[in-house]
């Protein structure tokens, strides 16, 4: 225990100048290196060790630090063919963007208002664009997430069914952790609701 001490006393001394815990931050977080993070996650881990909270406890469950970590709603990177992002529907990729993040019960509804928010990230384009949809309510029970819209969502055409379906469901889906999503627009469920478009 002692050597152990010793040579991280050693190793301290032998670094430059610039400290180490902001660098060493992803790491920490389980990452392999720079280039294992994803590019959306790397401006809010950097956001996070910035804002002045401590950097020797990442997330001990106090409100100010967990509130800064990010939420990831998934956009589309249209006719990308998998490139960037995971393929599915019409060749398309899905690809993540952190947003501003919460705590507990928050994240579902920062993440989802993230979709339905009327901003989103340069060269991604949201199915959910020009819908009207408000986020009423969520909940999760260890395995299933289920998310409450009403309004009117207004698909820009065929493609557009598949991409608001891999939107919706992997938002929540990360958001909370979870292995299968139930979303309901105006009491029907997702499904049943694309059906009718």
């Amino acid at each position: 225990m002692v050597a152990v001490g010793c040579l991280a006393l050693l190793l301290t001394g032998c670094s430059s100048p610039i400290p180490h815990p902001d660098v060493q931050s992803p790491a920490a977080a389980g990452s392999t290196g720079p280039s294992a993070a994803p590019l959306a996650f790397i401006p809010a881990t950097i956001a996070a060790s910035e804002s002045g909270g401590s950097t020797a406890s990442p997330t001990p469950g106090s409100g100010t630090e967990a509130t800064a970590a990010p939420v990831t709603a998934y956009f589309v990177l249209v006719d990308d063919g998998g490139r960037h992002g995971v393929r599915f529907g019409c060749n398309d990729s899905l690809v993540g963007a952190a947003g501003a993040g919460s705590t507990g019960d928050g994240r579902l509804k920062a993440a989802i208002n993230a979709l339905l928010g009327a901003e989103q990230p340069e060269n991604l384009y949201n199915a959910l664009g020009s819908s009207r949809l408000k986020f009423l309510s969520g909940s999760f029970d260890g395995t299933t997430v289920t998310v409450y819209l009403s309004g009117t969502l207004n698909p820009g055409g065929t493609c557009d069914t598949p991409r608001v379906e891999a939107q919706l469901t992997q938002t929540a889906l990360e958001a909370v952790g979870a292995v299968k999503a139930a979303i309901y627009i105006n009491g029907e469920s997702l499904a049943d609701y694309l059906k009718l478009k």
